[in-house]
């Protein structure tokens, strides 16, 4: 028994609709900008990861903000109006200006020979050893004092040999002075003042007792400072310490118009080198946007497409069809298609034959004026026989086109055809 279908006035039935997708193309279409646009994002962060670290891991270096770091020592210098430029690559053989490097207890004197510099260069011995503020990210707190020996045998050794690192006991707050001049005000409070001496160093800064904390290397050609509580963070809490450690600076600067560089390449913050960075920067960064460009243009024509895909066919086609394209590609390859108009001619007087019935027993001329006469009598444009002469006078491919149009138009016009 079949159901009946009821409609409801004034309620439309529901409209069948077809297989549907998972997604509109809309939605497609932002799934793949999202997915470009995040693995660009991807690839230019990762390219500069390296500078985007903040370096507040409570290290002895001019990004730590911690109480051994140097990072306020940077932002004094800046809010002085003084050029500071924190590097991670490698310097210019000819750069001017003051050279900071800040080794620690795991650094040797290769390691700071392979930084080169044709400015000033001055080295601030460590001389804390801490351990991460588990509360505060960034802050330290002090473990011990680094063994003066380890800062001989592996800093300073190889800069002046029979190098010797001394502390003085407590705390006091030392005054400062270039030898045989006055020194200056007390400083703040320093613990344990690490003072430098022996063979190869001129000292440069001395405290009440003589002892060096500045030095000069003649044969390097560098300066250390041998209490780095006098650059530090936590010296410069102290506006005494803080005035001296900026009258240390402009001495050394020697107002030669350059800027102070704190180095943190010894600390792991070294930029290295990137293919991606480097096609991200001028003079590639021209080479980037073209291929973007083109990729962008690629891609519309792929969503212009149209029509179904091509399929591959076979190296070697089979059947009908692909001899007969064969036997067309060799008459084309031996120039013969205007050979073809006679027989397409007697092809298609054949098929008109047929068609309008004629006579069995005309043949040759006699079908042709046949044909002629019944062209005439039905307002056909051409007649056969000017149709047949004109085709075996067909000299070119443009010649064989033209007559096989005319035999074409001839042929539907006998039989009736729909053009």
């Amino acid at each position: 028994m079949s159901e009946a279908v009821v409609n409801t006035p004034g309620v439309a039935a529901p409209k069948s609709s077809g297989p549907r997708g998972a997604f509109s193309p809309v939605t497609v279409l932002w799934l793949v900008l999202v997915g470009v646009f995040s693995l660009s994002a991807l690839g230019v962060l990762s390219a500069y990861a390296p500078d985007l670290r903040k370096g507040d891991d409570g290290g002895a270096h001019a990004l730590s903000t911690s109480a051994v770091g140097y990072a306020g020592a940077v932002k004094m210098l800046r809010l002085r109006g003084e050029p500071v430029v924190v590097s991670r690559g490698p310097l210019p053989d000819d750069a001017e200006g003051l050279l900071i490097l800040t080794p620690t207890e795991a650094h040797d004197a290769k390691a700071l020979d392979e930084i080169s510099y044709d400015g000033t260069v001055l080295v601030v011995l460590p001389k804390w050893r801490t351990a991460p503020e588990p509360l505060h990210r960034g802050w330290v707190r002090a473990v011990e004092k680094i063994d003066p020996g380890v800062l001989t045998k592996r800093l300073l050794n190889g800069l002046a040999p029979a190098s010797k690192v001394e502390r003085r006991k407590g705390k006091a707050h030392p005054r400062l002075g270039e030898p045989g001049h006055a020194l200056g005000a007390p400083l703040g409070e320093i613990e344990d003042l690490q003072t430098l001496s022996g063979a190869g160093w001129q000292p440069v800064l001395v405290d009440e007792t003589g002892r060096t904390v500045l030095a000069w290397q003649a044969k390097k050609g560098v300066y250390v400072l041998a209490d780095p509580d006098l650059l530090n963070t936590h010296g410069l809490r102290d506006l005494a310490t803080a005035r001296q450690a900026m009258s240390m600076i402009d001495y050394l600067r020697d107002g030669d118009g350059g800027p102070v560089v704190f180095d943190a390449t010894l600390h792991g913050f070294k930029r290295p080198r990137s293919v991606l960075r480097l096609a991200l920067e001028p003079p590639f960064l021209g080479v980037t946007l073209s291929a973007l460009a083109v990729a962008l243009l690629v891609s519309l024509q792929a969503f212009a497409r149209f029509g179904p895909l091509r399929v591959a066919g076979r190296s070697l086609a089979l059947g009908k069809q692909a001899l007969a394209d064969n036997t067309a590609a060799l008459v084309r390859m031996a120039k013969r298609e205007h050979r073809m108009a006679g027989p397409y001619a007697l092809l298609v007087r054949a098929a008109v034959v047929r068609a309008v019935g004629a006579p069995r027993n005309l043949s040759g001329d006699e079908l042709d004026a046949f044909l002629d006469r019944l062209s005439k009598l039905g307002g056909a444009t051409h007649g056969y026989t000017e149709l047949a002469a004109e085709a075996r006078a067909a000299r070119t491919p443009a010649d064989l086109m033209r007559v096989a149009r005319k035999l074409h138009l001839w042929r539907l016009e006998m039989t009736r055809e729909r053009r």
